[in-house]
């Protein structure tokens, strides 16, 4: 069956444990229309909440909704499960929270903070050194990543050629791997200067489902033009990953309001500061 990932803006008050006791309501009935809730995602600081669900149609994942508790989602959009995993986790049932269990009540966010790298010059790398000889500064750039990553708890997306973008269920972790990441492409130059990578990064957050019928469409589309707007060895980060960090001990450097490519409002931009080598 296709599977759907629904928004409700949920009003103020309502709790965790309202929430599962909704939850376990649609378990109840969905059989009835052949639907299968999995589980759910709660955002308490924007009261939003998804749920994600295998069901024969909308139409079928909005009844047992209206049937169950009268909650009927805001919006839902069709998503891929491999996409769900990658940004979310296991496309998997998750027991439902019971109504006379002593645990508290499941609160996850959905929350996610979306990196971009990209390798400047790489295209020309390639002509210079041609495509085996370049493929070493590609790899040396693949392993610094991946190993910074597993360090912080980050999530690989996709690799985009001269890039990888991922995942991070914590903001301060995806600021603390991008500058590791920095950090160690700085130290591997020392080692391999006939062939430097100068490296861009953009980060951005949001939840998954929000203007458009993409799974965190927006999110992605605007990490991705922060890191086309970086400079090399650059780190630049949204608004929402400024605010996000007050109180966690990094340095910011203001850069503007810049207009990006599908936005139709300048957007706040702001640096990161990682070592010496940054541009004041």
């Amino acid at each position: 069956m296709p599977l759907y990932m629904d928004l409700h803006k949920l009003e103020p008050g309502v709790s965790p444990k309202d929430l599962a006791l909704a939850h376990f309501k649609d378990i109840e009935i969905q059989w009835k229309h052949g639907v299968k809730y999995l589980r759910y995602w709660f955002d308490q600081d924007t009261r939003n909440a998804f749920c994600l669900v295998d069901a024969p149609s909308v139409d079928a994942a909005v009844a047992v909704h209206r049937e169950a508790h009268g909650i009927v989602a805001d919006k839902i959009i069709p998503v891929a499960a491999v996409s769900v995993e990658e940004m979310l986790g296991a496309v998997e049932e998750v027991p439902p929270w019971m109504p006379d269990s002593r645990e508290a009540p499941p609160a996850e966010s959905a929350f996610r903070t979306i990196v971009f790298t990209d390798m400047e010059g790489s295209t020309a790398l390639t002509q210079r050194l041609g495509d085996a000889a370049a493929m070493g500064p590609l790899r040396r750039h693949n392993a610094i990543i991946r190993e910074c990553l597993a360090g912080h708890a980050g999530t690989e997306v996709k690799h985009t050629g001269d890039g990888i973008m991922a995942s991070f269920a914590s903001v301060a972790r995806a600021v603390e791997c991008a500058i590791a990441i920095q950090r160690a492409i700085a130290t591997d130059n020392e080692k391999n200067p006939a062939a430097p990578i100068r490296l861009r990064i953009g980060l951005s957050a949001g939840e998954p489902v929000a203007e458009n019928q993409d799974l965190f469409g927006s999110a992605v589309q605007l990490a991705r033009r922060i890191c086309d707007h970086a400079e090399p060895c650059q780190i630049l980060v949204s608004n929402v990953i400024r605010e996000l960090c007050i109180g966690k001990g990094f340095l910011f450097a203001d850069r503007g309001k810049p207009a990006l490519k599908g936005f139709a409002e300048p957007v706040s931009l702001h640096e990161v500061r990682w070592g010496d080598g940054n541009r004041d």
